[in-house]
């Protein structure tokens, strides 16, 4: 092979690695990751910053409804991120609270 050919052949090999690679990334498009497994935790003076809200409004939360998943560690109470944001997003919570506005 001279040199003219062996580039083209390099040439054709990358070109079907992308498409190959492309292909498989598309493949995934419509439905991407649900996410990470791990939690990140949040300790409970921190929350105000990860909910956007006051302190004396998450401590009413807290007081209202007392049971989000935590873990407590050496004394100190940590929130799982991803678990706390579905709790706070499911539809116990959302009722709750409706029925609360209403009464």
């Amino acid at each position: 092979m001279d040199g003219f050919a062996l580039g083209m052949f390099l040439l054709a090999i990358g070109f079907s690695l992308m498409g190959y690679f492309i292909g498989k990334g598309l493949q995934n498009f419509s439905r991407p990751d649900k996410g990470h497994n791990y939690n990140h935790l949040i300790k409970e003076s921190d929350l105000k910053f990860y909910l956007n809200l006051s302190q004396e409004e998450v401590e009413e939360l807290l007081h209202k409804y007392p049971n989000p998943p935590k873990v407590e560690l050496k004394g100190t109470t940590y929130y799982l991120y991803n678990q706390l944001m579905d709790w706070l997003s499911s539809n116990d919570l959302s009722t709750k609270y409706e029925n609360e506005k209403v009464d």
